[in-house]
């Protein structure tokens, strides 16, 4: 996957995170539970970018030595 593609997932998943946290706003009785989804979805981001940047650093230890 290229890295335009991993950046457009990233920004999605945290589109869903940031709907998940307005919805709990708005339903105080199921906040915790969209609050937990909304966890997930930002940790599947953070995977997303960490993996992103340990693959560029890879391609980049052979050019800097």
């Amino acid at each position: 996957m290229n890295g335009h593609a991993i950046l457009e997932n990233v920004r999605r998943y945290r589109g869903i995170a940031s709907l998940y946290r307005q919805t709990a706003a708005f339903r105080p009785g199921q906040s915790w539970s969209l609050l937990e989804q909304a966890r997930e979805w930002e940790a599947r981001a953070l995977s997303e970018l960490e993996a992103y940047f340990a693959s560029r650093t890879d391609h980049a230890a052979p050019l800097a030595a």
